[in-house]
């Protein structure tokens, strides 16, 4: 016990005179209780969506109290985000078609209107979204060469 006194007492000095006493830790004894900075299931999954509140959206929605995976959460919150970036990246195109820089519930009609698998998910009426342009090929005018002889 003495030796092990001495040998602290010796690297508290050593330390104190080189000037790099720097709180809990060093070279010998116990592991210092290193506090980790809290981190977010959101920035751990390397997502922008906030899994916990994913999470806690699913446990209100489950029936008969039953348990929600923690997975759960992360993969609702990523597929979310996954949906969310398309739709985003595909009015962001119609804005640039039109060379204008704000996103409008007519670049998001388009946008969703114009891909297929995002037409099949997304049934909901846009507010403001407008009417997709189509114009029924029965209802153009014929060439030219019909026209005079269905005259004669």
């Amino acid at each position: 016990q003495q030796y092990g006194a001495a040998a602290a007492a010796a690297a508290v000095a050593a330390r104190a005179s080189t000037g790099t006493m720097s709180g809990k830790g060093g070279k010998g004894g116990k592991a210092p209780a290193s506090k980790k900075t809290p981190q977010s299931r959101s920035s751990r999954a390397g997502l922008q969506f906030p899994v916990g509140r994913v999470h806690r959206y699913l446990k209100q929605r489950v029936a008969l109290k039953q348990r929600v995976g923690a997975t759960a959460a992360v993969y609702a919150a990523a597929i979310l985000e996954y949906l969310t970036a398309e739709v985003l990246e595909l009015a962001g195109n119609a804005c640039k078609e039109w060379r204008v820089k704000r996103i409008t519930p007519r670049h998001l009609q388009l946008a969703i209107r114009g891909d297929e698998e995002l037409d099949y998910f997304i049934k909901a009426t846009i507010a403001g979204g407008g009417v997709i342009p189509h114009i029924n090929k029965h209802l153009m005018t014929k060439s030219g060469g019909k026209k005079k002889s269905a005259m004669e």
